[in-house]
């Protein structure tokens, strides 16, 4: 039995390394908070930054499910991913990437919310999008697009990945005057400084060494 269990490799966590249980339940948790956040995001016309800000954009301007177009927006990220961060991160992403991807796609057939006020919306639908993409970084994961570059850039220079993010971001938003409106591009822009701000205070390689 025991044989048996060891060709499919260790699966038992150690003091820097977690075991693909504890990454699978990460992943998932980071993906569920992730998907929460931009649904209340979504729910107030809203944008975020990265792939998902512009997911949001053809969204708003063309109807297409979010779910689908931040599919899709995700794969050419892909081939970096592979090329410089390793198999078992692609395969981390690529499995984060798709499970936001159907959450967010059918969010609207399990959660609605009735009132939510747009300040508080725009920092909570941030600070859930932060926990979660820290969560996915903690597992040597990502949801695609920016975060995969973050993640490479932190790896490789040092840069940190809440700032590498926030600058990309920023870029981003700009985009949103095209698909919503100013005062709506001023409360995304303020929940992608608190996603953003958290990231930068809160994820440090030299922090939390676990792979």
């Amino acid at each position: 039995m025991l044989r048996r269990a060891h060709r499919f490799g260790n699966w038992a966590a150690t003091a820097t390394k977690h075991s693909p249980w504890e990454d699978a339940l990460g992943i998932i948790a980071g993906v569920t908070l992730t998907a929460l956040g931009i649904a209340i995001l979504g729910q107030l016309g809203f944008l975020t930054g990265g792939m998902a800000g512009l997911a949001f954009v053809v969204h708003y301007w063309t109807g297409w499910n979010f779910g689908l177009v931040f599919f899709v927006l995700n794969l050419p990220f892909y081939v970096l991913a592979i090329g410089r961060m390793g198999r078992a991160f692609t395969i981390k992403t690529a499995f984060a990437v798709a499970l936001l991807s159907v959450m967010t796609a059918f969010s609207g057939d399990f959660i609605r919310f009735a009132s939510v006020q747009p300040l508080l919306g725009a920092c909570l639908g941030g600070l859930l999008i932060g926990f979660g993409l820290l969560a996915l970084f903690r597992h040597r994961s990502s949801a695609g697009g920016v975060g995969i570059l973050a993640v490479y850039l932190q790896d490789r220079f040092g840069w940190r990945a809440g700032l590498t993010q926030l600058g990309v971001d920023l870029l981003v938003l700009v985009t949103a005057f095209l698909a919503v409106s100013p005062l709506a591009v001023f409360y995304s822009v303020l929940g992608a400084l608190v996603l953003n701000l958290f990231l930068a205070i809160n994820h440090r390689a030299d922090r939390y060494l676990a792979r």
